[in-house]
């Protein structure tokens, strides 16, 4: 039962990730081609800080609401409104904090007040989010994908319009005006996806004032996974957050401008690493399937079993990232110029692409850690691979290299945390 389960898991989330990936490709393509590499270089200098907020706002609930429900020992309906209210209140505190410092981060930490306008947007994204991923963990505890899934592709199909209606109206008014579009768009697409998981809710799920008060164990083991959860996800995001504002800084002081920076910043993380980020969707599709199968049979001492979905899990991923990696290494202008009609950034796409088939199994290997209860060693490893990426970011872009200090740092930190989360997993599974 629990392996045709988790296989039925898997391929709903393949298919369905399948379907995102290729309308994430299209959102891209528009966005690069809309935006070009001066706006697609703004919009990837906020994503750090985008994705830092993201993942104060989720409070790394999605995996614990998740671990929590699988176990079924707990009142799902309660344990999912009841956490509802604190997040809200968590939230309107960030949009007010985002209110104040927006010029602060803009101009001072990322050198570019066209940034301004973009920062600001991301209080209003946040509350959504929030939502969407605490329904999502529901249905993954359950391990009902196909809610998670049509939410996802209804998602990226309204933000795809979105995108190619708005971006070119707001162009007219500035560059700095359609990155931000693109941020508030996702307002939208959250909104549609939450009511999607609101329909696939259980109709015994009929709300009650007592339903959004907290219960104190509840709230108690919630917080006992989230906490770790987010503080290994804070650790990447916060390293991710200083990315641009630490390169911008060596860079501008060794003597690179800054529309040098800008540009090549969105050529790396705007186009290289997204292309070689493509096979992910396959290796979160298992981690998202694993997580409920292995925190189900870890708990109840079934190491043989687990073992051997955790070998299933890296086969897997393997066998759909070795293919793309010498596709990546032997002719990488082919999928850039298909993708963006630009084939800048085809020699740091042949650097990376043998270090990214580490991080193909990366994910389920943090998975596998966050399901067995490890959070804590899986937060460990981000923050070693952060500290070194940091590092390593400001030594090799002290020695005029360019944005290969970046390259560099990148690999060192997927190296790393890779190998670290590999060794515990083989631990705990002795």
């Amino acid at each position: 039962m629990f392996k045709s389960k988790f296989i039925r898991s898997t391929l709903i989330l393949l298919i369905g990730g399948m379907v995102t990936k290729i309308l994430g490709m299209f959102i891209k393509i528009i966005m690069a081609r809309s935006l070009g590499k001066t706006g697609m270089g703004l919009y990837m200098m906020i994503m750090p800080t985008f994705t830092l907020f993201i993942a104060l706002a989720q409070l790394g609930l999605p995996a614990s609401i998740s671990k929590l429900v699988s176990e079924k020992k707990y009142d799902s309906k309660n344990l999912i409104f009841s956490i509802l209210p604190i997040v809200m209140i968590f939230n309107v505190f960030l949009f007010f904090f985002l209110f104040v410092f927006a010029k602060f981060i803009s101009v001072t930490l990322l050198h570019d007040e066209r940034c301004y306008y973009s920062i600001l947007s991301i209080g209003f994204v946040l509350p959504f989010i929030s939502i969407s991923s605490i329904l999502r963990g529901y249905f993954f505890g359950k391990e009902k994908m196909f809610p998670h899934v049509v939410s996802n592709v209804t998602e990226d199909f309204i933000r795809l319009i979105l995108i190619f209606l708005g971006v070119p109206l707001f162009l007219v008014y500035g560059i700095e005006y359609a990155v931000a579009f693109v941020i508030l768009s996702n307002i939208a697409s959250e909104l549609t996806s939450i009511l999607i998981l609101f329909f696939f809710l259980p109709k015994r799920f009929k709300l009650e004032k007592k339903d959004f008060m907290p219960k104190k164990k509840n709230i108690h083991n919630i917080l006992h996974i989230s906490i770790p959860t987010t503080g290994s996800r804070l650790i990447g995001s916060i390293g991710y957050f200083f990315e641009p504002i630490l390169l911008s800084f060596v860079l501008l002081h060794v003597g690179y401008s800054n529309g040098y920076i800008v540009d090549e910043y969105g050529i790396i993380n705007g186009y290289v690493m997204p292309l070689l980020m493509l096979p992910s969707f396959f290796t979160m599709a298992i981690s998202q399937a694993l997580i409920p199968t292995i925190s189900y049979h870890y708990t109840r001492g079934h190491t043989a079993y687990t073992r051997k979905k955790v070998k299933q899990a890296i086969f897997f991923s393997l066998l759909i990232g070795i293919p793309v990696t010498i596709l990546f290494i032997l002719i990488p202008e082919l999928p850039l110029q298909i993708l963006y009609k630009d084939i800048d950034g085809a020699f740091y796409t042949r650097v990376l692409a043998p270090i990214c088939l580490l991080y193909y199994i990366q994910s389920p290997l943090t998975g596998t850690l966050q399901a067995m209860g490890k959070a804590k060693e899986a937060m460990n490893g981000t923050l070693g691979g952060m500290i070194l990426r940091i590092v390593a970011l400001l030594f090799f872009s002290f020695l005029k290299i360019g944005m290969w200090g970046l390259v560099i740092a990148t690999s060192i930190n997927i190296i790393y945390v890779t190998l670290h989360q590999l060794k515990y997993v083989k631990r705990f599974l002795k």
